[in-house]
């Protein structure tokens, strides 16, 4: 049974070229890594791979282009509406639950938002524990977008 869905979402000022950032974000993953915390995303998908998921596969089909289904080391693209400025992820790492990250970019700010579908009380519990170093992941990662 799933929970309600827990979001978070931050929003970093764009000081120079919005189609600047919106390039990094269709580069994100891959070769090019994730701008803020590589290592510890790597970190994740080795522990994934050890619980039996897919772990961090690295890579993606092309290095600039996004289409739905596309794969980005463990996620998968749910939306890639670049005319839209909209990127979402599907994170398919084992988890109590199901994680979406989702980029838009508005006149002169970048949104970022997590979605977290927790499974019962597990998943609330891993939410919980994980929180505060997604934030820290996630923030510092954005900023790195805008920059």
């Amino acid at each position: 049974m799933s929970s309600k869905i827990i979001s978070e979402k931050m929003i970093f000022q764009i000081h120079g070229d919005p189609e600047k950032v919106l390039e990094k974000i269709w580069s994100i993953g891959g070769e090019r890594g994730w701008y803020f915390g590589t290592k510890l995303w790597k970190m994740r998908g080795w522990l994934d791979k050890m619980t039996g998921g897919v772990g961090y596969r690295k890579g993606r089909r092309d290095p600039v282009e996004l289409f739905k289904g596309d794969l980005i080391d463990f996620w998968r693209v749910e939306t890639a509406d670049k005319k839209n400025r909209i990127l979402k992820l599907k994170a398919e790492m084992n988890l109590p639950g199901e994680v979406f990250l989702r980029w838009e970019i508005k006149p002169n700010e970048l949104i970022q938002t997590i979605d977290f579908i927790p499974n019962g009380w597990k998943g609330k519990a891993y939410w919980n524990f994980v929180r505060p170093f997604h934030f820290w992941i996630f923030y510092n990662m954005g900023k790195r977008l805008v920059k």
